[in-house]
């Protein structure tokens, strides 16, 4: 007796895509003109994080060097935890204005959210005090439904006078509004916990993938970065 052909699950964005394209016109849920307001002084919870990836050597960045795989698992979005946050999205399409289906963990908890592209950021030369960094990624924002509201920012900067690269984050957030009130207990109580350990966990996550896709391209182990950040996930600025 012939086997039937085992069936292959299609990809989740195609499993998801209604609700995908229920997000396409969805509202940001905040007032983004009012952003320059949003400090730690009026509500908001203003993070950084970073984290040092290996370096390169000095000059623009290499074609399969360090920069370039980290460009890949942004475009990919496979840096967050998969346990905590997974992010559905059509590939094919353009990042700019991507919308993302956010399928978040939490105990026996499934939530779904919508967020989408603000803008992608690709500066050859941006001048800092420490010399012209190249510096690219992408930043997105909450939309209507999500339980909270903001935007984070990640961004990949290559120094370009020492070849030094970093993976950065840079968030702006506050608690949304919540109806149910066991949820809204819930995030109270653990929204700052599970914040802090998508950082951590993502910074983590991003070094060892630059990493393998490094190994993969080169067929040895980068030399690797050095400095605190490495060995602790960085923390630049995260306000309570």
């Amino acid at each position: 007796m012939t086997k039937a052909p085992a069936t292959t699950a299609p990809p989740l964005w195609e499993q998801h895509r209604a609700q995908l394209e229920a997000y396409a016109e969805a509202e940001v849920n905040y007032d983004i003109t009012r952003q320059s307001e949003y400090t730690s002084e009026t509500g908001w919870r203003i993070d950084d994080y970073a984290t040092e990836l290996p370096p390169e050597a000095p000059g623009p960045p290499e074609p399969n060097g360090t920069f370039a795989a980290a460009q890949e698992v942004l475009r990919r979005y496979s840096f967050p935890p998969p346990d905590l946050i997974t992010g559905i999205f059509q590939p094919e399409g353009p990042l700019e204005k991507r919308i993302m289906l956010l399928r978040a963990r939490f105990l026996f908890f499934t939530f779904w959210f919508g967020v989408r592209v603000s803008g992608v950021t690709d500066e050859p030369a941006r001048d800092t005090p420490a010399g012209p960094e190249r510096v690219w990624g992408y930043g997105y924002r909450t939309l209507t439904g999500h339980f909270e509201r903001g935007q984070i920012d990640f961004t990949i900067h290559k120094n370009l006078n020492t070849g030094a690269v970093e993976f950065r984050m840079h968030a702006v957030s506050q608690l949304g509004q919540i109806r149910n009130p066991f949820y809204w207990l819930g995030f109270k109580l653990f929204g700052r916990m599970l914040q802090r350990r998508f950082a951590r966990e993502s910074l983590r996550r991003m070094r060892e993938q630059v990493d393998a896709i490094l190994l993969e391209e080169h067929g040895m182990p980068q030399p690797a970065a050095t400095g605190a950040s490495l060995a602790q996930q960085s923390v630049t600025r995260a306000n309570s």
